[in-house]
């Protein structure tokens, strides 16, 4: 049961990553791509905004595709991670913890499921159980 468990954390986060860097790389899903993702990330310091938006859009679109097929399952967290701390420190912690005030709480569960899986394991259903 646990390895199910895994599976499905794994496959629902991990598509959502995938999505988020969709959105910024090519602007699917209501996404503005990198242009217009990199001008909201100058507005709020991230700069360059279009480097940092195709940065932070492949490390979203790899991270949450190798997450969600369970390979290199840590290098994935490490990639989801990232992204997270990123948009906690420059997004999300001035409004504090709640996410009904923009704050950092969603981004801090996904930080800590990303942890989780990379430290548990991805689990027997994936491909690091297939391969490795």
């Amino acid at each position: 049961m646990m390895d199910l468990g895994l599976l499905i954390i794994r496959v629902v986060v991990g598509l959502l990553f995938v999505g988020h860097g969709a959105q910024k790389l090519f602007g699917l899903f209501g996404g503005y791509g990198p242009k217009g993702t990199g001008g909201w990330m100058e507005s709020v310091g991230i700069r360059p905004g279009v480097v940092m938006a195709v940065f932070a859009g492949v490390l979203e679109l790899l991270g949450g595709a190798l997450f969600a097929a369970g390979l290199f399952t840590v290098a994935a967290g490490v990639m989801i991670v990232v992204t997270m701390a990123g948009a906690i420190v420059k997004v999300h912690r001035p409004n504090g913890l709640w996410a009904t005030a923009n704050g950092y709480e969603y981004p801090l569960v996904l930080v800590a499921v990303a942890i989780g899986v990379a430290l548990t394991g991805a689990g027997a259903y994936s491909l690091d159980a297939l391969l490795f």
